[in-house]
């Protein structure tokens, strides 16, 4: 087999012009590569074509910009253009069935139309997160439908992608890269590509099945450690302690190669990789025999914390004599993310969902969030004005602290009396939350301690962890 890579400047097409891919087709296109990012709605390409990027990431739109200005990149539906690039790369969705098993249609429907085109001497590099043994038992037979073979005719590899949503464009050009091939030829011709393209740490590994499970085990051991810090955070509850100060002081201690590194608790976990990727693990486990307890339990534990910061809402309300059931609720921000657009399996609909099942009422407010799509998942429509949204609040919870939010006046806010500050992913200093009671608001966060506040102490509430479900019945 060509090792392709030799290429000194080998054309890539990028199959699947999503998130992941359109961050590293706009990277490599805006290196002077020759890039074609394919994908199959054509609504997409169509607003990539008019200069409009959907997605809400530093720095992409203006890379596209220029790549596209240059004819470094082109964006079309015609999957024939794979035939005639160095190297493929398979950036489509990868999302899980109820069970956790892989939902494979879209994985399967990119890999045939890779085989209708597929020539010698290209290379294959699967990026969309899968289980072990995917690559090699589901992509490699149905890229052979071809008539070549995998490892004698073309290279295969894999090459997860480990991208943080608001930092992809940063960590796409700086990221240490992890690559399996089907062999040792794919593996350097995988490792060469990376590394002249990118010029970032590739780590190549022994077989597909290895650079597989380091996806997986990345946003495993993150979300099962989020699960930590909530816990954590209902824990200090109970005794009045601000979970940052543990949570800073616990991080002193070195361990290993490191220190101990205990995250943030939030109001939950969201995106398309943690809410699904632990599921992946614990489903494939699960098929051969084995049950991965921390995976199921990390889930869990984060997938209740939408309920738990509503039932904290709602145990502030009632101990300052409001009746939650006819309450003014203002939520700013609805995405997964600081300063982020993106609302794929936000936690923030949980909370929305549990407030309004009471009687609540709640407005949104959100900059960075397409209010389309925000009516299309919560029901109702965004409150454009900011004034408007916390208008006679019994309660403002902020739920995404974007840099819109963080200079707010809250001394001009039109709230109403004793309005509750609901702190789901601010981490309010205590400077902060001490200018706020002095406003005359009551402060509550989660796991922040009834000693942030006073007032509400005062007022005979119960800071202690909301008991399981009790918002539900």
């Amino acid at each position: 087999m060509r090792a392709v890579s030799d290429h000194q400047d080998p054309s890539v097409a990028v199959l699947g012009f999503g998130y992941v891919g359109s961050c590293i087709a706009a990277t490599l296109a805006d290196r002077g590569f020759d890039v074609v990012g394919v994908d199959a709605n054509p609504e997409l390409v169509e607003e990539f074509e008019r200069g409009h990027c959907r997605f809400q990431e530093a720095g992409l739109a203006e890379a596209i910009g220029r790549a596209k200005a240059t004819g470094k990149l082109r964006i079309t539906t015609d999957t024939s253009e794979i035939g005639a690039a160095d190297v493929v790369l398979i950036t489509v969705g990868t999302p899980v069935l109820d069970d956790g098993s892989l939902a494979d249609a879209q994985l399967r429907g990119a890999c045939l139309e890779v085989s209708k085109y597929l020539r010698e001497g290209q290379l294959v590099v699967l990026k969309s997160t899968v289980p072990p043994g995917t690559t090699r038992s589901v992509v490699r037979p149905l890229l052979e439908q071809s008539g070549l073979t995998a490892g004698a005719d073309f290279g295969l590899a894999f090459t997860p992608e480990r991208l943080a949503e608001g930092t992809a464009m940063k960590e796409v050009q700086t990221l240490p890269i992890v690559a399996g091939g089907l062999d040792e030829i794919s593996t350097q011709a995988v490792t060469r590509f990376w590394s002249r393209t990118l010029g970032v740490e590739v780590i190549p590994l022994d077989s597909l099945e290895a650079a597989e499970v380091v996806k997986l085990a990345n946003n495993w051991w993150i979300d099962l450690n989020i699960a930590l810090a909530n816990e954590l955070a209902k824990f200090c509850a109970l005794y009045g302690v601000d979970v940052l100060d543990v949570v800073r002081a616990a991080n002193t201690i070195t361990k290993g190669n490191g220190r101990v590194n205990i995250l943030l608790p939030s109001v939950g976990v969201g995106g398309s990789c943690l809410t699904k990727d632990p599921w992946m693990v614990w489903s494939a486990a699960r098929r051969q025999g084995v049950e991965i307890r921390t995976a199921a339990a990390g889930r869990d534990v984060n997938a209740a914390m939408p309920e738990y910061t509503a039932q904290l809402a709602v145990n502030t309300l009632t101990g300052l004599g409001k009746d939650p059931s006819r309450a003014k609720v203002a939520v700013l921000g609805l995405a997964f993310k600081n300063n982020t657009g993106d609302l794929r399996s936000t936690p923030t609909l949980g909370v929305i969902e549990a407030l309004r099942r009471i009687g609540a009422d709640v407005r949104i407010h959100d900059p960075l969030v397409d209010p389309g799509l925000a009516e299309q998942m919560f029901g109702f429509a965004l409150t454009e004005n900011l004034d408007d949204a916390v208008r006679d609040a019994d309660c403002i919870a902020v739920l995404a602290l974007h840099r819109d939010f963080e200079d707010i006046d809250f001394a001009a806010l039109p709230v109403g009396e004793s309005c509750l500050v609901l702190d789901g992913r601010a981490y309010y200093a205590k400077e902060k939350i001490e200018k706020l009671r002095d406003l005359g608001y009551v402060y509550q966060g989660i796991g922040r301690g009834s000693a942030l506040a006073p007032t509400a102490a005062s007022a005979g509430l119960d800071h202690g962890s909301p008991r399981q479900g009790e918002l539900a019945a």
